[in-house]
């Protein structure tokens, strides 16, 4: 990802998926920007996303090297998130989540924190993370 993006500042859905990119740049001035698809390259962290934090509301990250979640925090309008087959292991770094407080939509199966649960204790311990879930990996959140 480089700045020749900056000549899209109206642009508000983004797919750069498939790219072999590896760190998140050259996005500042995608002030318009609602959607971001960045499956399936070679992302390690969320870190470069904070310039449009206020606004960005979907997150497609999946098929990633994400291990650490920080950078996350400032993605206060994120409704979307998808990050699975990433690599986060850790509950410490999963529990960042918990920062984002419009999330409603996250899918996240094929992260090795979760592959040895039970698909019930991974709903209920995601879910008290993530208390305004409606939809977890593909399944609505009854409540």
């Amino acid at each position: 990802m480089d700045n020749s993006l900056s000549v899209l500042e109206k642009v508000e859905k983004l797919s750069l998926s498939t790219n072999q990119i590896d760190r998140i740049t050259g996005i500042n001035s995608l002030k318009n920007l609602k959607i971001l698809s960045l499956g399936r390259n070679n992302i390690k962290t969320f870190s470069g996303l904070e310039a449009i934090g206020e606004h960005l509301q979907e997150l497609w990250i999946s098929y990633n090297q994400i291990e650490k979640i920080r950078g996350i925090s400032g993605l206060k309008a994120l409704r979307v998130l998808y990050m699975a087959h990433n690599l986060v292991k850790d509950w410490v770094e999963f529990n960042k989540l918990a920062d984002l407080p419009k999330l409603e939509e996250f899918l996240f199966r094929g992260n090795p924190l979760i592959e040895n649960l039970e698909e019930e204790v991974w709903r209920e311990k995601c879910i008290k993370v993530l208390p305004n879930l409606k939809i977890l990996d593909a399944v609505p959140v009854v409540t």
